[in-house]
C-alpha cells in the first residue's frame, strides 16, 4: 500500500519500449503487436486488506479496456496484496505485491505468469533493472514502539532475474520507499522517518555519503543529470529539490503556502508536472518559482485517495482516485489541457499507470 494510507493505519491502531521484430521485406522490422497487451497502459490496482490487487489495461488508442488482465489470463492464481509497482526488463513485467511478499513476473505482452519470486522478500516496495539485476526496495518491518528498529532496517533486494532469485541484500540503515538508478547509482527517498537521499554504488552494493534533502521527499524523477524530487513535511514550506548528479549540489523550488502539500511530481516535454489534492499545475522545468494556477482539477470524494495515481506520458495526463478503497475506483486520462478524454472503472485503490510501448 502507499506510505501515506499505511502511515495513517499504523495511527489508527495504537497504526511503473516494447519493440517487435518480425520478417519484413525492407528492414525486417514489424509493427505488429508481440500480444493483446501491448501497445497500452497498465494500471495497478492494490487492493485492501481482504481483497487481493489486480491489474487493468487500456489500449493506447483508449478503445480497448480489461479490468482485470492477471485474472483474465491467469485464471484462479492469485497476484497478491497490496500491489505497489512494476517494472519492466525486456519481455517481462515484474509485480511487486508488498503485502504478500511476492514478485510476479509476466510475459509484458500476454500476461501470461512466468514465474513467481517469493522468498528474501519482505515488504517490498519499488524496483529498478540493471545488468540483469533488478534493486527492490523492501520496509521491511515497520516502527512500533516495541520495535523501534523498524525505523532502521530497510533493506535492497538484489535478484538475479536469469534466477528469479535473491542474491543478496544492501542494509539501507534508515527507511526507504521509491528507487532510481543513474549512472551505476542507486538513489532511494522516503516520506517520513528519512531527510537523507540515499545513494548506493552498484559496483560495490555500497551505501555512499547521502545527500541530505529534508524530510518527506518521495516521488522522484532524474532528468538531464538533475534528480527531482518533491518534499513535504508538517510545519514546513513544500519544496521541489533539484540533485546535481555529478556533484550532489542542491538547489529549490518554494512553494508558496497555498500549495503546501504538493506530491507526485512527474517530467514530460520538459515541463515538471505536480498535484495538490485534486489539482494538476505545471512549470517549465528549468523554471525558478511555481505555478499556483491549475491545468485542471478533477471531483473526488475520497478521503484518502485524491491523485492516488499519477503520470504525465505521450501527451496525455493519466490520474488514479482511491475512492473508498473497498469498491471499484475510478481512473481519468486528459489531454495536456486538460480536458477528459476517457473515464475508466478499474480495480481497488489504483495506484500507478505504467506504458507498454
Amino acid at each position: 500500500m502507499k506510505l501515506t494510507r499505511l502511515f495513517l493505519v499504523a495511527l489508527s491502531v495504537s497504526l511503473f519500449v516494447s519493440c517487435s521484430n518480425d520478417d519484413n521485406s525492407n528492414d525486417d522490422v514489424s509493427n505488429d503487436p508481440k500480444g493483446a497487451y501491448d501497445n497500452g497502459i497498465f494500471i495497478l490496482n492494490e487492493g485492501n486488506f481482504t481483497d487481493g490487487g489486480s491489474v487493468s489495461f487500456v489500449s493506447d488508442d483508449l478503445n480497448t479496456f480489461t479490468k482485470d488482465v492477471y485474472n483474465t489470463v491467469n485464471g484462479s492464481d492469485f497476484v497478491g496484496k497490496y500491489l505497489q509497482n512494476i517494472f519492466f526488463d525486456g519481455d517481462k513485467a515484474y509485480i511487486i505485491a508488498g503485502g504478500s511478499n511476492v514478485i510476479n513476473v509476466v510475459n509484458r505482452y500476454t500476461f501470461k505468469l512466468v514465474a513467481k519470486i517469493e522468498t528474501g522478500l519482505i515488504t517490498p516496495r519499488y524496483g529498478v533493472v540493471k545488468d540483469g539485476k533488478a534493486y527492490v526496495t523492501n520496509a521491511n518491518t515497520y516502527w512500533s514502539k516495541t520495535n523501534p528498529a523498524g525505523n532502521t532496517d530497510d533493506f535492497i533486494a538484489v535478484i538475479n532475474l536469469a534466477t528469479n532469485k535473491v542474491e543478496s541484500t544492501i542494509a539501507l540503515n534508515t527507511t526507504a520507499n521509491h528507487i532510481e538508478i543513474y549512472n551505476n547509482k542507486l538513489y532511494v527517498t522516503e516520506p517520513y522517518n528519512n531527510d537523507k537521499l540515499l545513494i548506493v554504488n552498484t559496483a560495490t552494493n555500497k551505501l555512499e555519503t547521502p545527500v541530505t534533502i529534508g524530510a518527506g521527499a518521495d516521488t522522484m524523477e532524474i532528468k538531464d543529470g538533475i534528480l527531482y524530487t518533491i518534499r513535504s513535511s508538517y510545519g514546513e514550506r513544500s519544496e521541489i529539490v533539484k540533485v546535481k548528479l555529478s556533484d550532489n549540489s542542491i538547489s529549490k523550488i518554494t512553494f508558496p503556502e497555498s500549495l503546501d502539500g504538493v506530491k507526485n511530481l512527474d517530467i514530460y516535454n520538459n515541463k515538471i508536472y505536480y498535484t495538490l489534492e485534486t489539482a494538476v499545475y505545471a512549470i517549465d522545468y528549468t523554471a525558478t518559482s511555481a505555478s499556483t494556477t491549475p491545468i485542471f482539477q478533477y471531483s473526488s470524494t475520497s478521503q484518502y485517495g485524491k491523485m492516488y495515481g499519477f503520470a504525465v506520458k505521450n501527451d496525455r495526463i493519466f490520474v488514479a482516485d482511491g475512492g473508498d478503497f473497498a469498491s471499484s475506483s475510478k481512473a481519468y486520462i486528459y489531454n495536456l489541457s486538460g480536458s477528459l478524454l476517457k473515464e475508466l472503472t478499474v480495480g481497488l485503490g489504483p495506484n500507478g499507470f505504467y506504458f507498454n510501448d
